[in-house]
């Protein structure tokens, strides 16, 4: 279903209510943007997204200003991403705290996920040193994701107690028997990737641990506002090294917290998690999509404009894009049917993690 001018945050894919086959679907940005309602006013929203996506951004979210996406020349992971919002607010106001939010997930309930955000903006209003980050309870022992091992308890905030740690270490995504391990003990969650901190905090951290991204991003903030900054976007940007924000920020920093060296302890920055207990669905493959629809008796689901019909099946998802096609299925078991107008993929749900060799394979004008 993704092509190279319509990635996966911008399909429309998500059936909001689960089910019904027919009804006018839409995208996973739609949805994170949907998410925000009663929580950030939206002129205070800001999408960093790839610079040849602006149009279809601006497509799906008709209320956002054009100033409110800002569009990279070329994706450099997510800590010149993270870190160029920052030069930018930081600009705009010194004192800005700010949540980074991706567009990749379902997260329901609504209610529990504002509030442990309204939690994770009251930590840093109260402390402005604290990184914070959200940690999902696990459910099962993912070896997908990577892991946060909460340490201490934060107290002295309100609703704070046992919702509010400091975070003892990250680990990335582990084997089989260690993320077992990490179920099991109860003292580990997922790492969500959602953050709150002040930009100017995190420019300061990057500064300490990414010297040569904090050159080239406080060179854009200057940009910023000004006639030049798309090309200072497309001249600089593209020489940041290209590297997550756990990796360069989080888990050093992380470290050097736990440092029982008493060396310039006031300086370094206090690494929290706060623990979400939502249900946090990565959709990141067609079994986890097909998680966000609803199944019937013998755990077939299906979605799309067109039609489907299954009998004698079990565990068989149908995607079918296309009004006016039928797709029938007769005596599928633990399928995946995808259809679009210009392509269609059939494979075993068990074969879903090795669906890029076959992608590798399709024709290029597709991807």
């Amino acid at each position: 279903m993704s092509r190279k001018d319509r990635p996966k945050q911008l399909i429309r894919f998500i059936q909001r209510d689960g089910k019904g086959v027919g009804k006018e679907p839409t995208c996973l940005l739609a949805v994170a943007a949907r998410r925000l309602e009663g929580l950030i006013p939206l002129g205070n929203r800001y999408i960093c997204t790839a610079e040849a996506y602006r149009d279809i951004v601006s497509e799906e979210l008709p209320g956002y200003k054009d100033d409110q996406i800002v569009g990279e020349p070329e994706g450099r992971d997510t800590l010149n991403a993270i870190g160029l919002m920052a030069a930018i607010l930081e600009k705009e106001d010194p004192k800005a705290i700010f949540a980074v939010l991706t567009a990749d997930h379902i997260i329901e309930p609504d209610s529990v996920f504002k509030e442990r955000m309204d939690l994770g903006f009251r930590l840093v209003e109260d402390d402005p040193r604290r990184l914070v980050t959200f940690s999902i309870k696990p459910t099962y022992a993912a070896t997908g994701f990577g892991y946060v091992e909460r340490g201490s308890g934060i107290r002295g905030v309100e609703g704070a107690e046992k919702l509010a740690y400091h975070v003892a270490r990250f680990v990335e995504k582990p084997d089989k028997p260690r993320a077992e391990a990490y179920f099991r003990s109860g003292e580990f969650s997922w790492n969500s990737g959602m953050f709150v901190w002040k930009a100017a905090t995190f420019l300061e951290a990057v500064k300490k641990y990414k010297p040569e991204s904090y050159e080239g991003l406080m060179q854009l903030r200057e940009a910023w506002g000004k006639r030049g900054f798309k090309s200072a976007m497309e001249k600089i940007y593209p020489t940041l090294p290209k590297i997550s924000v756990d990796y360069a920020v989080m888990e050093p920093a992380a470290k050097d917290a736990q440092k029982d060296d008493g060396k310039d302890k006031k300086n370094r920055f206090s690494v929290c998690t706060v623990q979400m207990d939502v249900k946090w669905l990565d959709v990141g493959s067609w079994p986890s999509y097909a998680e966000t629809l609803d199944a019937d008796k013998e755990g077939n689901r299906n979605a799309g404009l067109g039609a489907s019909v299954l009998t004698l099946c079990k565990g068989t998802t149908v995607v079918n894009a296309e009004k006016g096609h039928t797709i029938a299925v007769l005596g599928g078991e633990d399928l995946i049917v995808v259809h679009t107008k210009d392509a269609t993929l059939i494979m075993p749900k068990a074969k879903a993690e090795e669906l890029k060799k076959l992608h590798g394979l399709v024709d290029e004008r597709l991807k």
